[in-house]
């Protein structure tokens, strides 16, 4: 049973945070007159000694305050991380900016687009993710200290004191609430579930451009493997880890969520569940975020092969936008350049091979300005 309990192998992770916090309750206890000077300068100075002997593994954590101080820090190496990813996908935008390749939908070709329009449709949604962990940092960053184990304390603490010398916005009002509240891990995995959506998609897609049926892109050795059997091919590791990641991140979130679920109120021994879980999640999430940054400041884009993909028939709904500028309602022209794809086939043509009087003879109503 006692190893079963046992959680110090993972609360060990915030033993910084722990001594930080214990080190402002000690001050906020001298300043409400219930340690002396000489007291606390004894405690701050034990601290001190057991920061530097940590590795003995001998200081007994108590969890609360120094998992919201750990998350804060380690979710702000994320948001590093994160805005280095959008800084890549700017940059190689910006250089790649001539490159054209087939826009899918349904995994068909559609419409011609630019790599750099592909590349920013993912700078889209990491900008969201961005944005969203600012809130879910603000959100942790609560004060418990002074809540007690369920009814708060009776020492007149400063609790605004200690919140300001460790760096929190505000304090948790309700100390039954405060010693049972895990929706600030909830909400960084949930934040994570949504990310990892994001990297599967752009792992996804570059797994498949990467592929010999595509071959838009290639990538660095680093981020890829040759097979141990069949020499001719070149497998995406790096990309089907961070689509296999996703999945494990929405296990996590998932499973944290089940174990809250229904608990009754103030505390239970079944929370102690989400410090394998936050330590599993703010791990995945930044060596993913590193890595997708990796493959994407690496990988070289072959333009040939994206041009090649390219074709007439493409240009379908440009012809369509042609008439429409000419006043013809959309309706119509979606017919009539369907009509054109048609007899582009039956002539063994590209549309762009067609003349302006063969295109005439299934509209009228283009004319010679059609080719320009």
């Amino acid at each position: 049973m006692e190893a079963y309990n046992e959680s110090l192998s993972l609360d060990k992770a915030f033993y910084a945070e722990d001594i930080d916090g214990s080190i402002a309750w000690a001050r906020a206890n001298k300043n409400a007159g219930i340690l002396t000077e000489k007291k606390f300068k004894e405690i701050e100075r034990g601290f001190g000694i057991v920061r530097k002997e940590w590795d003995s593994d001998s200081f007994q954590i108590k969890p609360g305050v120094d998992e919201r101080l750990w998350l804060r820090k380690k979710l702000h190496q994320i948001e590093d991380h994160l805005t280095s990813l959008l800084k890549v996908i700017v940059s190689r935008a910006e250089n790649d900016i001539d490159l054209l390749l087939p826009g899918y939908t349904h995994l068909q070709r559609a419409q011609p687009v630019r790599w750099s329009h592909w590349l920013l449709s993912y700078g889209a949604c990491f900008a969201r993710d961005l944005r969203a962990l600012k809130f879910v940092i603000q959100e942790l960053n609560y004060c418990p200290l002074g809540c007690g184990a369920l009814s708060g304390n009776v020492f007149n603490i400063d609790r605004r004191a200690i919140a300001d010398e460790l760096g929190f916005k505000e304090l948790c009002m309700n100390s039954m609430d405060a010693v049972s509240d895990r929706d600030f891990l909830l909400k960084t995995m949930g934040w994570g579930s949504d990310f990892m959506l994001h990297v599967s998609r752009i792992a996804e897609d570059l797994c498949i451009y990467s592929s010999q049926e595509f071959g838009f892109v290639k990538l660095a050795d680093a981020y890829s493997t040759g097979s141990s059997l069949m020499p001719q091919k070149k497998n995406p590791d790096a990309l089907e880890l961070l689509r296999g990641k996703s999945g494990t991140m929405h296990g996590i979130h998932s499973g944290f969520r089940m174990t809250l679920n229904a608990l009754p109120s103030t505390y239970n021994k079944d929370m102690q569940e989400g410090t394998s879980a936050i330590l599993s999640t703010t791990h995945l999430l930044s060596t993913s975020t590193l890595i997708l940054t990796g493959v994407l400041t690496t990988l070289t884009p072959l333009p040939t092969n994206m041009s090649s993909a390219l074709e007439p028939a493409m240009l379908a709904t440009e012809l369509a936008d042609y008439l429409v500028r000419k006043g013809v309602p959309f309706r119509e022209t979606h017919h009539i350049s369907g009509r054109v794809v048609a007899l582009a086939e039956k002539m063994g043509k590209g549309m762009d091979e067609l003349s302006v009087e063969e295109l005439q003879g299934v509209d009228g109503r283009f004319s010679e300005d059609v080719k320009g």
